[in-house]
């Protein structure tokens, strides 16, 4: 079985982010980047249906500027045995991913595609859902806890009551939650050997995506800063300052 991952170049999670001054965006400019931490929980898990001899195969591929062989090199670090990079400098939106994403599955005929749920930059959590669309293919969204067994897989979703198990059968799209996996740490051994492993650059006009936005975004603006707390003596000033002051009961 080949096992598709979708990871992408994001501002590290350690990163305050700030806002352009012209605010039209997120400033990057000496950033430190990551891989999306729900994409490496992704690739761990390829990683591990391969180890235990469910999958073959496990292709990285990332849509967006040169940088991101990077990311692809950190997936191979983990595990995957070759990435594929989209190379574009356009401003890539979830439904743009998802076609260039069909695109390559088309390709390469995967049987499994396992992709983070949301990205951490935008929180969209758009992606994985179109491709299932556009492909046409059963997903599973949310996963805790992914079984491969017989041409299906099994997949444990956390849900508002409890968890729901789903069985799809393959090929299908499966998403990843928080709580499917610990990445492991890379080692400089495998940094060393994902240097070597095959990276193939290809753009959207390869094949043949127009990945012009569709939506407009007209201002960034950062959260308003909020007021610092006070401390009181006991709980009937508190009680008064929210009766009297706040005015919340």
């Amino acid at each position: 079985m080949k096992i598709l991952v979708p990871v992408k170049r994001v501002v590290d999670y350690n990163v305050k982010v700030r806002v352009k001054s012209d605010q039209t965006g997120v400033d990057i400019d000496n950033v430190k980047m990551s891989m999306n931490p729900f994409d490496e929980i992704a690739v761990e898990e390829a990683t591990r249906l391969k180890e235990k001899g469910a999958a073959t195969e496990v292709i990285a591929v990332s849509a967006g500027v040169q940088q991101s062989q990077e990311t692809l090199r950190t997936a191979m670090a983990i595990g995957a045995d070759r990435g594929i990079l989209i190379q574009t400098d356009a401003v890539l939106q979830p439904l743009a991913v998802a076609k260039l994403l069909k695109a390559v599955v088309d390709k390469e005929q995967p049987q499994m595609v396992i992709l983070g749920k949301q990205a951490i930059d935008d929180d969209a959590n758009q992606t994985g859902q179109m491709l299932a669309a556009l492909l046409d293919w059963p997903q599973a969204t949310y996963a805790s806890k992914v079984e491969v067994e017989d041409g299906r897989v099994r997949v444990t979703r956390e849900v508002d009551g409890g968890l729901e198990t789903l069985v799809l059968k393959l090929p299908a799209i499966v998403t990843t939650d928080l709580r499917l996996n610990e990445p492991r740490y890379v080692t400089l051994p495998n940094i060393m050997k994902a240097k070597k492993k095959q990276l193939d650059t290809v753009t959207p006009q390869d094949l043949g995506v127009d990945p012009s936005p569709r939506l407009k975004t007209l201002k960034v603006s950062a959260p308003p800063v909020r007021k610092a707390g006070i401390k009181v003596p006991d709980a009937a000033t508190l009680v008064d300052k929210l009766k009297n002051e706040a005015k919340v009961v």
